[in-house]
Protein backbone atom coordinates (compact mmCIF):
# COMPACT_ATOMS: atom_id res chain seq x y z
CA UNK A 1 0.00 0.00 0.00
CA UNK A 2 1.47 3.65 -1.24
CA UNK A 3 0.00 7.04 -0.34
CA UNK A 4 0.36 10.47 1.47
CA UNK A 5 -1.34 13.16 3.03
CA UNK A 6 -3.96 15.56 1.59
CA UNK A 7 -2.21 17.97 0.70
CA UNK A 8 0.07 15.74 -2.26
CA UNK A 9 -2.88 14.13 -2.92
CA UNK A 10 -4.81 16.58 -5.02
CA UNK A 11 -4.63 18.28 -8.25
CA UNK A 12 -5.25 21.53 -6.75
CA UNK A 13 -8.18 22.65 -8.74
CA UNK A 14 -5.82 21.45 -11.69
CA UNK A 15 -3.48 24.36 -11.27
CA UNK A 16 -0.04 22.82 -10.04
CA UNK A 17 1.48 26.57 -8.28
CA UNK A 18 -2.33 26.66 -5.94
CA UNK A 19 -0.74 23.79 -4.10
CA UNK A 20 2.06 25.86 -2.72
CA UNK A 21 -0.74 27.07 -0.89
CA UNK A 22 0.18 24.29 1.61
CA UNK A 23 3.58 25.25 2.76
CA UNK A 24 1.68 28.11 4.50
CA UNK A 25 -0.02 28.17 8.07
CA UNK A 26 -3.91 28.63 7.22
CA UNK A 27 -3.46 32.06 7.76
CA UNK A 28 -6.83 34.99 7.39
CA UNK A 29 -9.13 31.60 6.52
CA UNK A 30 -10.09 28.59 8.29
CA UNK A 31 -7.99 25.61 7.77
CA UNK A 32 -10.59 23.83 6.45
CA UNK A 33 -11.28 26.47 3.88
CA UNK A 34 -7.46 26.45 3.67
CA UNK A 35 -7.53 22.88 2.30
CA UNK A 36 -10.24 23.71 0.23
CA UNK A 37 -8.17 26.60 -1.99
CA UNK A 38 -4.85 24.87 -1.60
CA UNK A 39 -5.91 20.75 -1.36
CA UNK A 40 -9.41 19.67 -2.37
CA UNK A 41 -9.82 15.74 -2.41
CA UNK A 42 -9.47 13.73 -5.50
CA UNK A 43 -12.17 11.35 -6.85
CA UNK A 44 -11.49 7.94 -5.94
CA UNK A 45 -13.15 4.45 -6.93
CA UNK A 46 -14.94 2.01 -4.98
CA UNK A 47 -11.70 0.71 -3.86
CA UNK A 48 -10.36 3.63 -2.11
CA UNK A 49 -7.80 4.28 -5.09
CA UNK A 50 -7.23 8.13 -6.43
CA UNK A 51 -7.64 8.72 -10.18
CA UNK A 52 -4.85 10.77 -9.76
CA UNK A 53 -1.89 10.38 -7.60
CA UNK A 54 1.67 12.29 -7.31
CA UNK A 55 4.11 11.48 -9.94
CA UNK A 56 6.82 9.96 -7.66
CA UNK A 57 4.14 7.26 -6.01
CA UNK A 58 2.96 6.04 -9.52
CA UNK A 59 6.38 5.39 -10.30
CA UNK A 60 6.29 3.05 -6.65
CA UNK A 61 3.48 1.28 -7.34
CA UNK A 62 4.59 0.03 -11.05
CA UNK A 63 7.63 -1.04 -10.05
CA UNK A 64 6.22 -2.93 -7.41
CA UNK A 65 3.09 -4.27 -9.84
CA UNK A 66 6.01 -5.07 -12.54
CA UNK A 67 7.93 -7.09 -10.41
CA UNK A 68 4.75 -9.16 -9.53
CA UNK A 69 3.54 -7.53 -6.18
CA UNK A 70 -0.20 -6.37 -5.20
CA UNK A 71 0.61 -2.52 -4.79
CA UNK A 72 -1.75 0.02 -5.29
CA UNK A 73 -1.86 3.80 -4.55
CA UNK A 74 -4.57 4.25 -1.99
CA UNK A 75 -5.78 7.73 -1.05
CA UNK A 76 -5.27 9.23 2.50
CA UNK A 77 -9.60 9.07 3.51
CA UNK A 78 -9.88 5.38 2.56
CA UNK A 79 -6.69 3.24 4.45
CA UNK A 80 -8.27 2.33 7.48
CA UNK A 81 -9.20 -1.36 6.17
CA UNK A 82 -5.62 -1.59 4.04
CA UNK A 83 -3.42 -0.59 7.17
CA UNK A 84 -5.33 -3.57 9.22
CA UNK A 85 -4.05 -6.23 6.64
CA UNK A 86 -1.39 -4.57 4.52
CA UNK A 87 2.36 -6.52 4.47
CA UNK A 88 4.22 -2.73 4.23
CA UNK A 89 2.84 0.63 4.19
CA UNK A 90 4.92 2.95 1.48
CA UNK A 91 5.12 6.75 2.01
CA UNK A 92 6.49 9.56 -0.39
CA UNK A 93 6.77 13.33 0.40
CA UNK A 94 8.45 16.63 -0.99
CA UNK A 95 8.57 17.99 2.76
CA UNK A 96 7.75 15.77 5.62
CA UNK A 97 8.39 18.03 8.11
CA UNK A 98 8.05 21.73 6.76
CA UNK A 99 11.56 22.25 6.91
CA UNK A 100 12.38 22.45 2.87
CA UNK A 101 11.56 26.14 1.49
CA UNK A 102 8.87 28.16 1.56
CA UNK A 103 7.38 26.31 4.62
CA UNK A 104 10.10 26.77 6.90
CA UNK A 105 9.94 30.40 5.70
CA UNK A 106 6.81 30.68 6.43
CA UNK A 107 6.79 28.69 9.82
CA UNK A 108 9.25 30.99 10.97
CA UNK A 109 7.67 34.36 9.75
CA UNK A 110 4.33 33.39 11.55
CA UNK A 111 5.52 31.07 14.42
CA UNK A 112 2.68 28.71 13.29
CA UNK A 113 2.88 25.58 11.20
CA UNK A 114 2.58 24.86 8.06
CA UNK A 115 -0.49 23.10 6.59
CA UNK A 116 1.54 20.82 5.25
CA UNK A 117 3.68 19.27 8.17
CA UNK A 118 0.30 19.33 10.59
CA UNK A 119 -1.17 16.97 7.78
CA UNK A 120 1.74 14.57 7.46
CA UNK A 121 2.01 14.66 11.46
CA UNK A 122 -1.56 13.41 11.26
CA UNK A 123 -1.50 11.25 8.76
CA UNK A 124 1.26 9.33 10.23
CA UNK A 125 0.12 9.31 13.82
CA UNK A 126 -3.57 8.13 12.22
CA UNK A 127 -1.42 4.73 10.52
CA UNK A 128 0.96 4.39 13.47
CA UNK A 129 -2.15 3.90 15.95
CA UNK A 130 -3.94 1.33 13.25
CA UNK A 131 -0.45 -0.33 13.34
CA UNK A 132 -0.30 -0.65 17.06
CA UNK A 133 -3.36 -1.94 17.46
CA UNK A 134 -4.14 -4.03 14.41
CA UNK A 135 -1.10 -5.05 12.15
CA UNK A 136 2.19 -4.70 14.56
CA UNK A 137 3.82 -6.71 11.40
CA UNK A 138 3.64 -4.46 8.81
CA UNK A 139 6.57 -2.40 7.53
CA UNK A 140 6.29 1.40 6.97
CA UNK A 141 8.93 2.74 4.82
CA UNK A 142 9.30 6.00 4.37
CA UNK A 143 10.75 8.19 0.87
CA UNK A 144 10.64 10.51 -1.61
CA UNK A 145 12.54 13.70 -2.37
CA UNK A 146 12.77 14.82 1.59
CA UNK A 147 13.10 11.60 3.24
CA UNK A 148 16.36 13.32 4.69
CA UNK A 149 14.29 15.00 7.14
CA UNK A 150 13.79 11.94 8.79
CA UNK A 151 17.37 12.11 10.20
CA UNK A 152 16.42 15.21 11.91
CA UNK A 153 13.57 14.36 13.82
CA UNK A 154 14.79 11.10 15.07
CA UNK A 155 11.51 10.94 17.88
CA UNK A 156 9.20 10.65 15.27
CA UNK A 157 10.90 7.71 13.81
CA UNK A 158 9.99 5.79 17.09
CA UNK A 159 6.79 7.71 17.20
CA UNK A 160 4.82 6.70 13.74
CA UNK A 161 7.10 2.88 14.06
CA UNK A 162 8.86 3.98 11.07
CA UNK A 163 11.04 0.72 9.75
CA UNK A 164 13.21 2.03 7.02
CA UNK A 165 14.24 5.05 5.18
CA UNK A 166 14.83 4.97 1.68
CA UNK A 167 17.12 8.29 0.12
CA UNK A 168 17.62 8.60 -3.67
CA UNK A 169 15.78 7.10 -6.64
CA UNK A 170 13.83 3.87 -5.11
CA UNK A 171 12.28 2.02 -8.55
CA UNK A 172 14.87 -0.67 -8.24
CA UNK A 173 15.37 -0.77 -4.16
CA UNK A 174 11.64 -0.69 -3.53
CA UNK A 175 11.51 -4.69 -5.32
CA UNK A 176 14.37 -5.44 -2.98
CA UNK A 177 12.20 -4.32 0.04
CA UNK A 178 9.40 -5.91 -0.87
CA UNK A 179 10.85 -9.33 -1.84
CA UNK A 180 12.38 -9.23 2.42
CA UNK A 181 9.57 -8.20 3.97
CA UNK A 182 7.76 -11.20 2.43
CA UNK A 183 10.32 -13.17 3.57
CA UNK A 184 10.68 -12.12 6.81
CA UNK A 185 14.24 -10.38 6.36
CA UNK A 186 15.30 -7.66 8.79
CA UNK A 187 14.82 -4.44 6.89
CA UNK A 188 17.89 -1.72 7.01
CA UNK A 189 17.13 1.47 9.03
CA UNK A 190 18.24 3.82 6.64
CA UNK A 191 19.34 3.37 2.79
CA UNK A 192 21.11 5.97 0.74
CA UNK A 193 21.02 4.93 -2.98
CA UNK A 194 24.23 5.96 -4.75
CA UNK A 195 24.30 7.66 -7.77
CA UNK A 196 26.22 4.36 -9.60
CA UNK A 197 22.82 2.30 -8.17
CA UNK A 198 19.98 4.28 -9.96
CA UNK A 199 17.96 2.96 -12.18
CA UNK A 200 19.38 3.26 -16.12
CA UNK A 201 16.70 4.55 -18.57
CA UNK A 202 15.38 0.84 -18.88
CA UNK A 203 14.67 0.17 -15.74
CA UNK A 204 12.30 2.91 -15.19
CA UNK A 205 9.30 1.83 -15.70
CA UNK A 206 6.45 3.66 -17.08
CA UNK A 207 3.28 4.78 -15.30
CA UNK A 208 0.29 2.90 -15.60
CA UNK A 209 -2.64 5.28 -14.18
CA UNK A 210 -2.97 8.82 -14.09
CA UNK A 211 -0.45 11.16 -12.72
CA UNK A 212 -1.53 14.88 -10.42
CA UNK A 213 -1.51 17.06 -13.12
CA UNK A 214 -0.72 14.93 -16.15
CA UNK A 215 2.90 15.63 -14.86
CA UNK A 216 5.21 13.34 -17.24
CA UNK A 217 9.09 12.83 -16.67
CA UNK A 218 11.48 13.97 -19.30
CA UNK A 219 15.21 14.13 -17.75
CA UNK A 220 16.94 12.90 -14.85
CA UNK A 221 19.53 14.67 -13.03
CA UNK A 222 21.30 17.93 -13.87
CA UNK A 223 24.61 18.71 -15.88
CA UNK A 224 25.39 22.06 -13.77
CA UNK A 225 26.53 20.86 -10.46
CA UNK A 226 25.23 23.69 -8.00
CA UNK A 227 26.93 22.60 -4.73
CA UNK A 228 23.44 22.88 -2.52
CA UNK A 229 21.33 20.60 -4.59
CA UNK A 230 21.10 17.09 -4.50
CA UNK A 231 19.99 16.31 -7.55
CA UNK A 232 23.21 17.20 -9.48
CA UNK A 233 24.77 14.22 -7.85
CA UNK A 234 22.62 11.90 -9.91
CA UNK A 235 23.45 10.33 -13.46
CA UNK A 236 21.86 12.62 -16.56
CA UNK A 237 19.54 10.48 -18.83
CA UNK A 238 17.03 11.47 -20.91
CA UNK A 239 13.65 9.78 -21.32
CA UNK A 240 12.97 8.64 -24.74
CA UNK A 241 10.08 10.06 -26.72
CA UNK A 242 8.22 6.49 -26.78
CA UNK A 243 8.27 6.32 -23.28
CA UNK A 244 7.22 10.20 -22.52
CA UNK A 245 4.39 9.17 -24.96
CA UNK A 246 3.37 5.99 -23.20
CA UNK A 247 2.87 8.14 -19.95
CA UNK A 248 1.31 11.20 -22.12
CA UNK A 249 -1.31 8.31 -23.08
CA UNK A 250 -1.96 7.26 -19.96
CA UNK A 251 -3.01 10.87 -18.69
CA UNK A 252 -5.10 11.82 -21.54
CA UNK A 253 -6.96 8.18 -21.33
CA UNK A 254 -7.92 9.50 -18.00
CA UNK A 255 -9.35 12.75 -18.78
CA UNK A 256 -6.37 15.35 -18.33
CA UNK A 257 -5.92 18.03 -21.24
CA UNK A 258 -3.29 19.58 -19.37
CA UNK A 259 -0.03 18.58 -17.65
CA UNK A 260 2.93 19.84 -17.01
CA UNK A 261 6.70 18.19 -18.23
CA UNK A 262 9.21 17.43 -15.37
CA UNK A 263 12.97 17.81 -15.78
CA UNK A 264 15.60 20.13 -13.61
CA UNK A 265 16.38 21.87 -17.00
CA UNK A 266 13.59 21.33 -19.31
CA UNK A 267 15.63 23.39 -22.22
CA UNK A 268 18.61 20.83 -21.74
CA UNK A 269 16.57 17.84 -23.23
CA UNK A 270 18.72 16.75 -26.11
CA UNK A 271 20.86 19.30 -25.33
CA UNK A 272 24.87 19.65 -26.82
CA UNK A 273 25.95 19.27 -23.36
CA UNK A 274 24.63 23.16 -21.60
CA UNK A 275 23.56 24.06 -25.32
CA UNK A 276 19.62 23.53 -25.90
CA UNK A 277 19.14 22.15 -29.40
CA UNK A 278 16.21 22.98 -31.55
CA UNK A 279 15.31 19.37 -33.00
CA UNK A 280 14.49 17.46 -29.77
CA UNK A 281 13.25 20.21 -27.56
CA UNK A 282 10.65 20.62 -30.79
CA UNK A 283 9.83 17.03 -31.12
CA UNK A 284 9.16 16.86 -27.89
CA UNK A 285 7.10 19.79 -27.39
CA UNK A 286 5.01 18.26 -30.83
CA UNK A 287 4.85 15.48 -29.03
CA UNK A 288 3.02 16.67 -25.57
CA UNK A 289 0.82 19.22 -27.88
CA UNK A 290 -0.84 15.92 -29.65
CA UNK A 291 -1.87 14.99 -26.12
CA UNK A 292 -2.45 18.17 -24.04
CA UNK A 293 -4.00 21.06 -24.72
CA UNK A 294 -2.14 23.45 -23.00
CA UNK A 295 1.20 22.49 -20.83
CA UNK A 296 4.09 23.83 -18.59
CA UNK A 297 7.16 23.28 -17.93
CA UNK A 298 8.38 22.48 -14.01
CA UNK A 299 11.54 23.54 -13.98
CA UNK A 300 14.17 25.35 -16.36
CA UNK A 301 17.50 27.44 -15.83
CA UNK A 302 17.35 31.15 -17.09
CA UNK A 303 21.18 30.74 -18.58
CA UNK A 304 19.40 27.88 -20.80
CA UNK A 305 16.60 30.95 -21.47
CA UNK A 306 18.99 32.98 -22.70
CA UNK A 307 21.39 30.29 -24.68
CA UNK A 308 18.22 29.25 -26.69
CA UNK A 309 17.13 32.18 -27.53
CA UNK A 310 20.19 33.99 -28.54
CA UNK A 311 21.23 30.80 -30.17
CA UNK A 312 18.22 29.78 -31.99
CA UNK A 313 15.43 32.03 -31.23
CA UNK A 314 14.13 28.72 -29.37
CA UNK A 315 12.12 30.57 -26.63
CA UNK A 316 10.07 32.42 -29.40
CA UNK A 317 9.28 29.26 -31.52
CA UNK A 318 8.59 27.10 -28.50
CA UNK A 319 6.01 30.04 -26.80
CA UNK A 320 4.30 30.17 -30.59
CA UNK A 321 4.02 26.01 -29.98
CA UNK A 322 2.40 26.29 -26.73
CA UNK A 323 0.77 29.15 -26.50
CA UNK A 324 -2.70 30.13 -28.18
CA UNK A 325 -6.56 28.77 -28.22
CA UNK A 326 -6.37 26.92 -25.39
CA UNK A 327 -3.47 28.68 -23.32
CA UNK A 328 -2.78 32.22 -22.74
CA UNK A 329 0.57 32.00 -20.75
CA UNK A 330 2.79 29.47 -19.17
CA UNK A 331 5.16 29.15 -16.06
CA UNK A 332 8.03 27.17 -14.54
CA UNK A 333 10.20 27.17 -11.30
CA UNK A 334 13.45 28.53 -11.58
CA UNK A 335 16.37 29.78 -9.50
CA UNK A 336 18.56 32.76 -8.61
CA UNK A 337 19.90 31.79 -5.78
CA UNK A 338 22.22 35.21 -6.10
CA UNK A 339 23.00 38.33 -7.44
CA UNK A 340 26.46 38.28 -6.66
CA UNK A 341 28.84 37.10 -9.26
CA UNK A 342 31.16 36.05 -6.44
CA UNK A 343 29.13 33.55 -4.62
CA UNK A 344 27.68 32.39 -8.12
CA UNK A 345 30.66 31.63 -9.04
CA UNK A 346 32.25 29.61 -5.36
CA UNK A 347 28.20 27.78 -5.11
CA UNK A 348 27.20 27.70 -8.53
CA UNK A 349 30.17 27.68 -11.01
CA UNK A 350 27.89 26.17 -14.14
CA UNK A 351 25.26 27.95 -13.41
CA UNK A 352 26.06 30.80 -15.66
CA UNK A 353 27.02 28.09 -18.77
CA UNK A 354 27.96 28.72 -21.25
CA UNK A 355 28.54 32.45 -20.37
CA UNK A 356 30.77 33.16 -17.34
CA UNK A 357 29.74 33.42 -13.28
CA UNK A 358 30.46 37.16 -13.68
CA UNK A 359 27.76 37.74 -16.36
CA UNK A 360 25.13 35.91 -13.67
CA UNK A 361 23.25 38.90 -12.49
CA UNK A 362 22.94 40.29 -16.37
CA UNK A 363 21.63 36.74 -17.47
CA UNK A 364 19.22 37.11 -15.07
CA UNK A 365 17.85 39.85 -15.91
CA UNK A 366 18.13 39.06 -19.88
CA UNK A 367 16.50 35.65 -18.81
CA UNK A 368 13.43 37.90 -17.26
CA UNK A 369 12.61 40.14 -19.97
CA UNK A 370 12.99 37.07 -22.40
CA UNK A 371 10.21 35.14 -20.83
CA UNK A 372 8.00 38.38 -19.76
CA UNK A 373 8.33 39.02 -23.85
CA UNK A 374 6.53 35.54 -24.58
CA UNK A 375 4.33 35.24 -21.77
CA UNK A 376 6.11 32.71 -19.62
CA UNK A 377 6.18 33.24 -16.05
CA UNK A 378 9.63 32.25 -13.84
CA UNK A 379 8.71 31.10 -9.84
CA UNK A 380 12.61 31.95 -8.77
CA UNK A 381 14.39 30.89 -5.49
CA UNK A 382 16.52 33.27 -3.81
CA UNK A 383 18.88 31.54 -1.00
CA UNK A 384 19.33 33.67 1.68
CA UNK A 385 22.90 32.41 4.33
CA UNK A 386 24.41 30.47 1.23
CA UNK A 387 27.82 29.23 2.90
CA UNK A 388 30.32 32.15 2.55
CA UNK A 389 28.31 35.08 2.16
CA UNK A 390 28.85 38.39 3.02
CA UNK A 391 26.69 41.72 3.38
CA UNK A 392 28.11 43.06 -0.49
CA UNK A 393 26.58 39.50 -1.57
CA UNK A 394 23.17 40.45 -0.19
CA UNK A 395 23.53 44.11 -1.60
CA UNK A 396 23.75 42.82 -4.60
CA UNK A 397 21.15 40.68 -4.75
CA UNK A 398 18.87 42.94 -3.74
CA UNK A 399 20.02 45.42 -6.71
CA UNK A 400 19.24 42.10 -9.20
CA UNK A 401 15.86 41.91 -7.73
CA UNK A 402 15.26 45.42 -7.79
CA UNK A 403 15.84 45.26 -11.76
CA UNK A 404 13.29 42.38 -11.90
CA UNK A 405 10.39 44.83 -10.89
CA UNK A 406 9.37 45.22 -14.79
CA UNK A 407 8.91 41.54 -15.58
CA UNK A 408 6.07 39.50 -14.96
CA UNK A 409 7.65 36.88 -12.04
CA UNK A 410 7.45 35.32 -8.55
CA UNK A 411 10.38 35.73 -6.34
CA UNK A 412 10.54 33.98 -3.16
CA UNK A 413 13.55 33.99 -0.87
CA UNK A 414 14.59 30.69 1.01
CA UNK A 415 17.39 29.92 4.03
CA UNK A 416 19.96 27.86 3.37
CA UNK A 417 19.50 24.29 3.80
CA UNK A 418 22.37 22.03 3.78
CA UNK A 419 22.00 19.88 0.80
CA UNK A 420 23.99 18.55 -2.05
CA UNK A 421 27.85 18.54 -1.37
CA UNK A 422 27.43 21.45 1.09
CA UNK A 423 25.42 19.11 3.54
CA UNK A 424 27.42 19.09 6.38
CA UNK A 425 27.84 22.83 6.40
CA UNK A 426 25.81 24.76 9.24
CA UNK A 427 21.66 25.55 8.70
CA UNK A 428 21.14 29.04 8.29
CA UNK A 429 19.32 30.42 11.40
CA UNK A 430 16.92 33.38 12.01
CA UNK A 431 19.56 34.97 14.93
CA UNK A 432 21.53 35.07 11.60
CA UNK A 433 19.20 37.53 9.87
CA UNK A 434 20.42 41.14 8.97
CA UNK A 435 18.57 43.99 8.13
CA UNK A 436 19.71 44.08 4.50
CA UNK A 437 18.06 39.99 4.20
CA UNK A 438 15.20 41.67 5.81
CA UNK A 439 15.39 44.45 2.92
CA UNK A 440 15.64 41.86 0.64
CA UNK A 441 12.63 39.58 1.89
CA UNK A 442 9.95 42.81 1.82
CA UNK A 443 11.42 43.53 -1.56
CA UNK A 444 10.41 40.02 -2.74
CA UNK A 445 7.07 39.87 -0.74
CA UNK A 446 6.47 42.94 -2.74
CA UNK A 447 7.35 41.78 -6.13
CA UNK A 448 5.73 38.79 -5.89
CA UNK A 449 2.07 39.97 -4.50
CA UNK A 450 2.09 42.70 -7.06
CA UNK A 451 2.59 39.95 -9.61
CA UNK A 452 0.37 36.71 -8.07
CA UNK A 453 -2.50 39.37 -8.56
CA UNK A 454 -2.07 40.40 -11.69
CA UNK A 455 -1.30 36.73 -12.84
CA UNK A 456 -4.02 35.66 -11.15
CA UNK A 457 -6.93 38.16 -12.70
CA UNK A 458 -5.47 37.99 -16.02
CA UNK A 459 -4.37 34.22 -17.03
CA UNK A 460 -4.25 31.87 -14.20
CA UNK A 461 -7.15 31.05 -12.86
CA UNK A 462 -9.98 32.05 -15.92
CA UNK A 463 -13.48 30.89 -16.17
CA UNK A 464 -16.71 30.33 -13.95
CA UNK A 465 -15.77 26.99 -12.34
CA UNK A 466 -12.45 28.68 -10.96
CA UNK A 467 -14.47 31.69 -9.84
CA UNK A 468 -14.58 30.61 -6.18
CA UNK A 469 -11.35 29.90 -5.85
CA UNK A 470 -10.19 33.36 -7.61
CA UNK A 471 -11.72 35.23 -5.31
CA UNK A 472 -10.26 33.92 -1.96
CA UNK A 473 -6.90 33.94 -3.30
CA UNK A 474 -7.30 37.08 -4.52
CA UNK A 475 -9.20 38.12 -0.82
CA UNK A 476 -6.02 36.86 0.23
CA UNK A 477 -3.26 38.52 -1.56
CA UNK A 478 -4.89 41.82 -1.02
CA UNK A 479 -4.64 41.25 2.77
CA UNK A 480 -1.06 40.39 2.10
CA UNK A 481 -0.06 43.55 -0.03
CA UNK A 482 -1.92 46.18 2.88
CA UNK A 483 0.28 44.06 5.48
CA UNK A 484 3.55 44.40 3.18
CA UNK A 485 2.92 47.92 1.93
CA UNK A 486 2.93 49.62 5.52
CA UNK A 487 6.47 47.64 6.49
CA UNK A 488 9.92 48.57 7.12
CA UNK A 489 12.72 45.58 7.14
CA UNK A 490 12.88 46.30 11.17
CA UNK A 491 9.73 46.21 11.09
CA UNK A 492 10.44 42.56 9.68
CA UNK A 493 13.02 41.66 12.18
CA UNK A 494 11.00 42.39 14.83
CA UNK A 495 8.03 40.14 13.92
CA UNK A 496 10.56 37.30 13.09
CA UNK A 497 11.34 37.67 16.80
CA UNK A 498 7.49 37.46 18.43
CA UNK A 499 6.66 35.03 15.30
CA UNK A 500 10.15 32.83 17.49
CA UNK A 501 8.72 33.76 20.89
CA UNK A 502 5.47 32.10 19.93
CA UNK A 503 6.63 29.28 18.53
CA UNK A 504 8.23 28.70 21.94
CA UNK A 505 5.22 29.17 23.90
CA UNK A 506 3.94 26.61 21.39
CA UNK A 507 6.03 23.86 22.63
CA UNK A 508 6.87 22.58 19.14
CA UNK A 509 8.72 19.38 19.17
CA UNK A 510 11.19 20.94 17.45
CA UNK A 511 12.22 23.97 15.84
CA UNK A 512 12.60 23.57 11.20
CA UNK A 513 16.15 23.39 12.73
CA UNK A 514 18.02 20.54 14.35
CA UNK A 515 21.12 18.11 14.26
CA UNK A 516 20.58 14.82 12.54
CA UNK A 517 20.97 11.44 14.75
CA UNK A 518 24.42 10.75 14.16
CA UNK A 519 23.69 6.79 14.56
CA UNK A 520 21.37 7.36 11.43
CA UNK A 521 23.47 9.04 8.86
CA UNK A 522 25.37 5.57 8.36
CA UNK A 523 25.52 5.08 4.33
CA UNK A 524 24.22 1.63 3.29
CA UNK A 525 24.35 1.24 -0.47
CA UNK A 526 22.72 -2.08 -2.65
CA UNK A 527 24.48 -2.82 -6.18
Amino acid sequence: MISVDRTLMSTHHDREFVGFMTTGPPVIFPEKIWMWVSAPKVKVDGEGRPKFASYGLRKIEVALQDAGFKAAVIDPDSLGPYLKRAKAFLVGHHDYFAFNPPSSEWWLVTGKEPVNRRRLLEFMSRAADVKRRWNQDMKTVVGGPSAWQWLYTPNYLDEFLVDTIVEGEAEKLVVRLAEAILDGEPLPRYVSIAPRDSPRIEEIPTIKAASVNGLVEIMRGCPRGCKFCNVTLRPLRMIPLDMIEEELRVNAGAGIESGVIHSEDVLLYGADGIHPRPEPLIKLHRLVKRYYKAMAWSHASLAAVVAAQREHKLITRLSEMILGENQDFTGFQTGIETGSPRLARAVMPAKAAPYPSERWPEIVEEAFMILHEHRIVPAATLIVGLPGETPDDVMKTIELVERLKPYRSMVVPMFFVPMGVLRREDWFRSVNLTRDHAELMLMTLRHSVRWAKDIISTFYLRGAKLAPVRFLLSYFLGKVAKFADGLTPDQILDHIEEAKERLAASKAKEEPVIRPLAKLKAVLTHS
